[in-house]
């Protein structure tokens, strides 16, 4: 890059033609005449005429402009680009309003369906319904929501927290992994089901999987279902130790204990119940209905297929052939249910896994090593669907 000093030429210029014709030799220089009655001043001192510009800086000036930031005359390079820079892109702020709203229905579904002892829909259809309504311990039709949420309204707020506290730890689990990664991702949103027995469909939060390499798509699979059965484990414990069976058993539908649960009623043997039996609705307590849920949705999650929780493990652990025991679940799952081995309502389950993809999507890196740790854990996790999810699930 040449550089012009204003005081005189360059050092290293072409000297010019008048020292080229003297043989390279410096021209003699007389002295200037100073101001009246000063003495002549040298002419080593004398400033300079301007130099004239040499062929080669010319030349360079001509050719070669990109190399310096301006002319000799202070004007920008005609190629140089002075548009200003672009702004980087604004990240997405995360939605609050919808994510708040939802959780706030799910707290009011929730605790609709447990003050209605889990079969809320005859209650809130009531008015539509008539005489032929089905309700459970209700001899008048007058306002029977309203007196339901009078009487068992603490049974209505216990299972709303233990229900929500499970979902919400399982979804912060997945966000706070989110976060360590800096992976994009959205607040949980819970899915309110009013006519459902739980009340709720559970919660779901998004994000981009696809920055995530394959130690932190472990993570943030696995980090959802143990956060969540860190709550539901001793919520179940406390149900299992508060049910009653003695009593008339009753009720518009029964479910089937998990396997965990089952561990948990032969330590305990509350009064009346039989190793084997299903438990009848009348027979529920909060705890107990909401320890079983939090079990449901944690074995649900933890198939091995698509972009489940339990996808992301089986992906991370057998790379690209985990496709085929995704395929192979699928299959055994359909043929389960045309033998009835498995409640039926797990068909939507599989249509909506059928409808987003059975195989899990590639990772940013497929190459990073999980570790021993994480290796030993994910292998252990593919138990959790057979300890905490029940065939049957419930029988009307």
């Amino acid at each position: 890059m040449l550089d012009r000093d204003d005081n005189g030429p360059p050092e290293d210029a072409d000297p010019p033609l008048a020292e080229r014709h003297h043989g390279g030799q410096e021209p003699s220089r007389q002295p200037v005449q100073g101001p009246a009655g000063d003495e002549p001043i040298p002419a080593q001192l004398a400033e300079p005429a301007p130099a004239k510009s040499s062929p080669v800086r010319a030349y360079l000036e001509r050719v070669e402009p990109v190399f310096e930031a301006e002319l000799s005359d202070g004007q920008p390079v005609p190629d140089q680009d002075t548009s200003p820079a672009q702004p980087p892109p604004v990240p997405r702020r995360r939605r609050i309003v919808l994510p708040v709203v939802l959780f706030l229905l799910t707290c009011l579904t929730t605790f609709v369906a447990g003050a209605c002892k889990w079969w809320p829909a005859d209650y809130l259809l009531a008015p539509w319904l008539g005489n032929d309504m089905r309700v459970i311990a209700v001899e008048s039709l007058e306002s029977p929501l309203r007196r339901m949420l009078l009487t068992n309204w603490q049974d209505g707020l216990i299972y709303m927290v233990c229900v929500l506290a499970i979902l919400f730890c399982h979804e912060m689990g997945h966000f706070l992994a989110t976060l360590r990664y800096r992976v994009a991702a959205s607040l949980p949103f819970f899915l309110p089901f009013p006519a459902a027995p739980f009340g709720t469909l559970g919660a779901v939060i998004g994000m981009d999987g696809r920055r995530a390499n394959r130690k932190e798509i472990f993570d943030i699979g696995i980090a959802g279902p143990l956060a969540g059965l860190v709550v539901a484990i001793p919520v179940l414990w406390v149900g299992v130790g508060s049910l009653d069976t003695s009593g008339t058993a009753h009720g518009m539908f029964q479910v089937e204990p998990p396997l965990i649960a089952r561990w948990m009623l032969a330590l305990r043997q509350p009064e009346g119940y039989v190793a084997g039996d299903m438990i009848w609705q009348s027979q529920l307590n909060p705890y107990l209905m909401a320890g079983w849920f939090g079990m449901i949705i944690t074995g649900l999650n933890m198939m091995p297929v698509s972009q489940l929780d339990g996808g992301h493990v089986i992906y991370t652990l057998f790379g690209k052939n985990s496709r085929w025991i995704a395929r192979a679940f699928i299959m055994l799952t359909l043929a389960a249910m045309v033998m009835n081995w498995v409640n039926r309502g797990v068909f939507l389950m599989v249509l909506m896994v059928m409808f987003i993809g059975i195989d899990h999507p590639p990772t940013s890196d497929d190459t990073v090593k999980l570790g021993p740790f994480r290796t030993v854990l994910g292998y252990a996790s593919l138990a959790i669907p057979f300890v905490c999810f029940a065939p049957q699930l419930f029988l009307v």
